[in-house]
């Protein structure tokens, strides 16, 4: 099983999950973080160190969110996204999203 970032992650990339995991399976894109499932381990470190809740053992997503199971793995082999294996600072107005639903249509796939 691996660990999937979901919806909530969209527009706050906060990266206290990337600090902690000890196999850098983590790979960002402009306005989201996504788990590589191939490298993920299971070990369930980073899961709690999310602070607006964003991240699921592959077998809790919410039926409603299912679909970040395939975006993880996707996006994580996407050639514009990189790995990232240090903790930044979480996007400039990461607040204002936080509480915000139906952020998917806010997520840029592409990169740079």
């Amino acid at each position: 099983m691996t660990f999937v970032v979901m919806e909530e992650c969209i527009q706050c990339k906060h990266t206290d999950c990337v600090s902690v995991c000890p196999v850098d399976c983590f790979y960002e894109g402009p306005n989201f973080l996504v788990i590589d499932p191939d490298e993920c381990i299971d070990c369930a470190l980073c899961e709690p160190e999310c602070p607006v809740d964003a991240i699921r053992s592959e077998d809790e997503v919410p039926s409603d969110q299912i679909e970040f199971v395939n975006l993880n793995a996707v996006l994580a082999k996407h050639p514009n996204w990189t790995q990232i294996t240090q903790q930044k600072p979480a996007l400039a107005d990461h607040e204002k999203w936080t509480k915000v639903a139906g952020k998917l249509a806010q997520l840029d796939r592409n990169g740079a």
